[in-house]
């Protein structure tokens, strides 16, 4: 009887302080009810900071460098070790034995599977406390000291991520100066920047992206998702 009384009680709704403000926000509870998956996280994660990577890095093998193919002296007579070419591998000079040749270090990542790291990541904040809504109308202007006193009045712990909306502008460049706080938007962010941060401070327009991308996929669905595909499999 007590389990038919439990199930039947409505889920506890997710809040959020909100920045600036004594009342709380709501959260998506799709978006922030997801448990957590520390392999898949460290899986979307590692590919986020993989795509990152430029992967230009190179160097020259023995057959590349700038060096004479002539033997360095005879092969006998010298009282000296017989000697080859100078381009070897343990000579100055010589090529890399192994060399550094540019590429790619993007790793593949399902999409239904980097959806459910992006929640997973969003839901251990706001497990724990520490995520924030930042209120659509909370800068008209630039204004960092008010920044600051938000996050302070908060107390969210450092470092801290403030997600937003490219339009935010204002937003964007009261938070950015301000020390061990990082600024991206909701397009870009990653599980990486999520896990890395012990704070997350959300606009209420980025939610609404951050919703969108992390949402679970219908089968047969017709979502592309082709934004999210760039930035984790673009190739060079």
């Amino acid at each position: 009887m007590a389990s038919q009384t439990a199930k039947s009680q409505p889920a506890k709704a997710l809040k959020a302080a909100t920045i600036g403000k004594q009342a709380k926000s709501d959260l998506p509870e799709a978006l922030f009810s997801e448990p957590y998956n520390e392999s898949l996280v460290h899986e979307a994660a590692r590919a986020d900071l993989n795509a990152r990577r430029q992967g230009t890095h190179s160097s020259l093998t023995r057959g590349e460098v700038a060096m004479t193919g002539a033997k360095a002296w005879r092969q006998k007579g010298t009282g000296r070790a017989r000697v080859g070419a100078l381009s070897v591998p343990h000579r100055r000079g010589g090529g890399n034995a192994f060399a550094t040749k540019p590429r790619h270090y993007t790793v593949k990542v399902n999409r239904k599977a980097r959806r459910k790291a992006l929640r997973s990541a969003l839901s251990v904040h706001a497990a724990r406390g520490s995520i924030a809504v930042l209120g659509a109308d909370s800068f008209s202007e630039p204004a960092t000291k008010q920044a600051a006193e938000g996050l302070a009045k908060w107390g969210g712990d450092m470092p801290a991520l403030v997600v937003i909306t490219g339009e935010e502008s204002a937003a964007a460049k009261s938070f950015r100066n301000l020390p061990r706080v990082s600024v991206v938007t909701a397009e870009a962010v990653g599980v990486a920047e999520i896990v890395g941060h012990r704070s997350l401070v959300v606009s209420e327009g980025a939610l609404e992206i951050l919703d969108a991308r992390a949402g679970a996929v219908a089968r047969g669905s017709d979502d592309t998702d082709e934004g999210d595909d760039a930035r984790w499999t673009h190739d060079r």
